[in-house]
């Protein structure tokens, strides 16, 4: 009887997790997968800065919130999360590309690199689709903004000199090797790759063809070991006509090339497919693919897309997107790449969340019901009761779930900037656990309020939402 009551508890939260399009499919179930649950982002990127990790990608909610359809024609932003553990995110908020580059038609598919300048900053340099026409960037010396555009056209396009039949240069993947010299590739159908200008923004090389076999999208370049390493999405053909390797690659998998002399077009050679198509596991459907390789503290790891959390919302399949995560395992000596699985677990966090420095509100593994709206500087948000979602229902409660928050010996405090009519309230390993602490505010201007606690050890930390409150950053002392 009670193996019975066990199966049915468990098929009730799969049931309410496939058929309520208001839960979230990470908050009671311990998956890091994907990144985030309040928005749909796909192709991403990511550069470290100052022990952080940014991750960028298309702002399919742009499109989710204007039309039924994902066909990509209303995303003129890019979404930026950042993480130092690889299980909470921070949300950053959208680049308004658009707004930044009123010239362009659409912004997909981003790529960002990073650089130490003469002027002793470090400068970002963000390639992105312009639609299918072409590739354009933008650029900044934060990786949060704000950023400017130093061209008023693509960087190249259907039009440019040299692209031989490659007439749709779009979806980037740039790389700064050991040397500091930025290379960068491109294309539909046909891949090129070129090296860039020392100013990061024009061309120093022609376009060469490293000769991917059915090649479809999504490229971009990595120097592991000292190759240059391209990936790109195979194309849904048939693929029985096969000839760079033994093994017949899945369709639309993510396959590699390494080359020492990247210039020289004879010198790619195949390596393997390192990530099949979602729709190969279990659990997932076919989507289109794209991936971004990275070492971050000393582990490699391969971002991708799947439509995970519109499939586990119970949401009509409208092509909508959210990035995952996975470990990858990577020989840098001969910048191998070995197969990575694509699963709803993700990966595991990398050090426990120290609540005694200042954490922002916007900061979460999981949430239901919160709403991050923008705050009063650049990539800061503030978290509010409501519908990440609008086409969806309310949730019944407004939860923000921070995993593995390490208080050691003990807190006596903790204190939030809020604003607004309402309270949040503070609890451990449970969103139905016994409150641990509770805030309330009654004043449109912001306070940092505090309350009494005693808390020690590690705990996943829930703050639930209620009222008209406004939630910026929080701190235990």
């Amino acid at each position: 009887m009670k193996n019975n009551n066990i199966i049915c508890a468990s098929l009730l939260l799969v049931l309410s997790m496939t058929c309520s399009a208001q839960v979230s499919p990470k908050l009671r179930t311990g998956y890091a997968n994907p990144l985030v649950d309040h928005l749909f982002i796909a192709d991403p990127t990511a550069v470290e800065y100052e022990g952080r990790l940014y991750v960028y990608g298309t702002n399919d909610s742009e499109q989710y919130d204007l039309a039924d359809k994902n066909s990509y024609e209303k995303i003129k932003s890019i979404a930026i999360l950042s993480t130092d553990d690889m299980v909470n995110w921070t949300c950053h908020g959208a680049i308004p590309v658009g707004k930044i580059a009123p010239w362009i038609i659409n912004s997909w598919a981003p790529s960002v690199v990073s650089r130490i300048e003469e002027d002793g900053k470090t400068h970002f340099y963000l390639y992105f689709s312009n639609s299918g026409f072409g590739t354009a960037v933008l650029t900044a010396v934060s990786p949060i903004g704000p950023w400017t555009s130093p061209l008023e056209k693509s960087l190249v396009d259907a039009k440019t000199p040299g692209l031989g039949d490659c007439d749709v240069p779009f979806d980037p993947g740039a790389v700064i090797d050991d040397n500091g010299v930025g290379w960068i590739a491109f294309g539909g159908s046909k891949g090129r790759i070129a090296r860039l200008g020392k100013d990061m923004i024009s061309f120093d090389s022609e376009f060469i063809n490293p000769r991917p076999q059915h090649h479809f999208e999504a490229n971009e370049l990595n120097y592991i070991g000292g190759k240059y390493v391209y990936t790109y999405n195979l194309d849904w053909q048939d693929h029985s006509d096969w000839t760079l390797s033994d093994e017949i690659p899945s369709i639309c998998c993510m396959s590699y090339m390494t080359s020492e002399t990247p210039l020289d077009s004879m010198s790619w050679k195949y390596g393997n497919n390192y990530l099949k198509n979602p729709g190969d596991f279990p659990g997932f459907t076919h989507t289109n693919n794209h991936t971004h390789l990275h070492k971050y503290q000393g582990k490699w790891y391969v971002f991708y897309h799947t439509e995970m959390l519109q499939d586990d919302m119970g949401l009509p399949d409208g092509g909508f997107r959210s990035l995952q995560v996975a470990e990858i395992n990577v020989d840098e000596q001969n910048a191998h790449i070995y197969p990575a699985t694509v699963d709803k677990s993700g990966v595991p966090q990398i050090h426990p969340l120290n609540p005694y420095l200042l954490q922002q509100a916007e900061t979460a593994a999981a949430t239901e019901g919160i709403k991050f709206v923008e705050g009063e500087t650049i990539g800061n948000m503030v978290a509010t009761s409501g519908k990440a979602f609008e086409k969806l229902p309310m949730p019944s409660k407004s939860v923000i779930l921070v995993r593995k928050v390490d208080f050691g010996k003990g807190c006596k405090k903790i204190k939030a900037r809020l604003s607004g009519l309402g309270k949040i309230e503070v609890r451990l390993d449970s969103m139905d656990a016994e409150l641990s602490a509770q805030l309330s505010v009654k004043t449109e201007k912001w306070k940092t309020l505090g309350a009494k606690c005693s808390i020690t050890g590690v705990h996943n930390l829930y703050f639930t939402l209620s009222g008209d409150v406004r939630f910026d950053s929080w701190q235990f002392e």
